[in-house]
């Protein structure tokens, strides 16, 4: 349940909360969303779908404007040059958002908190093992094996991302370099791109639950971690290669991990 009475007292927190979790997420490429999550069940005490709910509406904020953010360094041409690979992904994507979303509506509060708890362990995983992958110059497979593997995975990420309220690039990223064989640098634009829309479908069927109120009753809430998230992310970008990868992602994914053992205890 909210505690929307509590909620005036904890805005200052609310914005301090987003901007630590935006560096972190600008330290290692990502949004934070995967951080945000915990803080809001954890720390802001909502319920596990609530949560969601938030989490996927701060996202939408950070990833639209990391797409302009990014533009200097990947221009638009050569986001648009892939477009064959974005709509692969989104073919199964957005598919995966509305049934992952209609299912988070539809489960038990304590089975959702378990799956969470569950996600943020493969979550560590991947930043541990999969995030410092780099371009492939062979591509495992192609043709029609490729795409029906692109889908497949999009179908996954998107049910990920709709679960979890996040943009879903630490798995989208390690796709499109791995399957596709895309240059990371390029990676992290697709990835928005792809992410927007499927998290606008997984809005979209979450819409339809009456748990959606949430974000009526803290729109000040959502703002002001929403700004903080933007303004950390866009620090935390400056911040990289001074902070080493090697020291951070463990700490990170330690991190996620304690998260999950607070998230499954909420259960």
């Amino acid at each position: 349940m909210t505690a929307p009475d509590t909620m005036p007292r904890n805005r200052p927190a609310a914005f301090s909360g987003g901007a630590i979790i935006g560096a972190l997420g600008g330290l290692i490429g990502l949004g934070g969303a995967e951080f945000r999550l915990p803080l809001l069940i954890g720390a802001f005490q909502f319920g596990a779908l609530e949560a969601v709910i938030l989490n996927k509406a701060m996202s939408l904020v950070v990833v639209a404007s990391a797409l302009p953010f990014r533009a200097h360094a990947v221009p638009w041409s050569a986001v648009v040059a892939h477009w064959p690979v974005i709509v692969n992904l989104l073919a199964g994507s957005l598919l995966g958002a509305w049934r992952g979303a209609g299912w988070a509506t539809r489960a038990r509060p304590q089975l959702l908190y378990r799956v969470i708890a569950g996600l943020l362990v493969v979550i560590a995983m991947i930043l541990l093992f999969g995030h410092s992958a780099t371009q492939h110059d062979a591509v495992p497979v192609t043709g029609i094996v490729q795409v029906t593997l692109g889908v497949i995975a999009g179908f996954i990420i998107g049910t990920v991302a709709a679960l979890m309220g996040v943009a879903g690039g630490e798995l989208l990223i390690p796709t499109l370099v791995l399957l596709f064989g895309i240059d990371i640098k390029l990676a992290g634009s697709l990835s928005l791109v792809v992410s927007l829309p499927t998290m606008l479908t997984g809005f979209a069927r979450y819409s339809q639950d009456s748990s959606f109120a949430v974000l009526r009753k803290n729109r000040a809430f959502v703002l002001l971690m929403s700004v903080g998230s933007i303004g950390g992310a866009f620090v935390g970008g400056q911040l990289v290669g001074i902070v080493s990868s090697a020291v951070l992602l463990p700490v990170l994914a330690a991190i996620l991990v304690i998260s999950s053992v607070k998230v499954w205890q909420h259960s």
